[in-house]
């Protein structure tokens, strides 16, 4: 294997491509040419394409042994047509990828009510935006099983890092539910989804899927506790579900709705991934300015 192409060259894209680049010739889709440079900085070779653009992708064809598709579905919708072009693309020659690694999203599984959730829970996604994952995961499955692609999704839920935490809201005084009331989340940092990405090009079996979560049992008001006391900020307002439905957005509620814990067990023992910030605290620890 010696070519990697990245379909979605965002944040966690950028955290694994040096270390890909050390390894491999690193071909990174991105829809706009001013932002090549800092891909090539990385050391990568950007590819100026649009996944919303048929005939932009034609040149993806037999380009690479191994493809990361890190690229969100569209913001409406029940499916992900941006994936369905991708690999009408990918398998419109020959020569076709050995490896597919998709990052999808632990709000496929919908509300377990805070039960533990292993990988062969079924999907039961309750938004439009999981139900789009879940077509995501579906078209990518059916090409591997068609065309002989070894297809691995990871799972993964909230994803933070130094410069993805919730400061501004905080800052807001937004509130969150009373602990009564509160629900269950999961996080993995995105230094730590990075690294699972590419140990799954070599480690991941074809067909499987990994909760990519680090090891934090928390919900989701302490979450937000630990960030606010890491950053000497006011911790932020307990309220009931009736109440906050009047003071939040929609999208916010949303990720309200939902209360599970997640068994990362084939992300340690199958990809043998060590966590770099196995906990919330590891990585806020890291996070604090010095």
């Amino acid at each position: 294997m010696k070519r990697i192409l990245i379909v979605g060259s965002g944040d966690v894209a950028r955290r694994a491509i040096p270390w890909l680049a050390r390894r491999f010739r690193v071909y990174a889709l991105v829809r706009r040419a001013e932002a090549a440079a800092g891909l090539r900085a990385l050391g990568a070779l950007p590819l100026v394409a649009d996944l919303d653009d048929r005939r932009s992708l034609r040149r993806l064809a037999g380009i690479a042994d191994a493809v990361l598709h890190f690229a969100p579905p569209p913001a409406q919708g029940e499916g992900d047509p941006r994936t369905a072009r991708l690999v009408a693309a990918l398998a419109s020659r020959g020569s076709l990828p050995q490896h597919l690694i998709y990052i999808s999203t632990t709000g496929v599984y919908g509300d377990c009510a805070g039960a533990w959730v292993d990988e062969t829970r079924p999907c039961r996604p309750q938004s439009a935006r999981a139900r789009r994952r879940v077509d995501a995961e579906r078209r990518l499955r059916a090409f591997g099983r068609r065309c002989a692609v070894a297809v691995s999704v990871l799972r993964a839920p909230g994803i933070y890092a130094a410069d993805r935490l919730p400061l501004d809201r905080l800052r807001r005084g937004d509130p969150v539910l009373a602990a009564g009331e509160d629900v269950h989340t999961n996080h993995i940092h995105a230094d730590d989804l990075a690294r699972a990405a590419c140990l799954a090009i070599f480690r991941a079996a074809a067909g499987r899927v990994y909760n990519a979560v680090d090891q934090s049992q928390l919900k989701m008001g302490d979450y937000f506790d630990a960030v606010a006391d890491a950053f000497g900020l006011p911790r932020p307002p307990r309220c009931s579900r009736a109440e906050i439905a009047t003071r939040l957005s929609p999208l916010t509620l949303s990720f309200m709705a939902e209360s599970r814990r997640l068994d990362n067990r084939r992300l340690r023992e199958e990809l043998r991934l060590a966590l770099r910030y196995p906990t919330i605290a590891d990585g806020l620890r890291a996070a604090r300015p010095a």
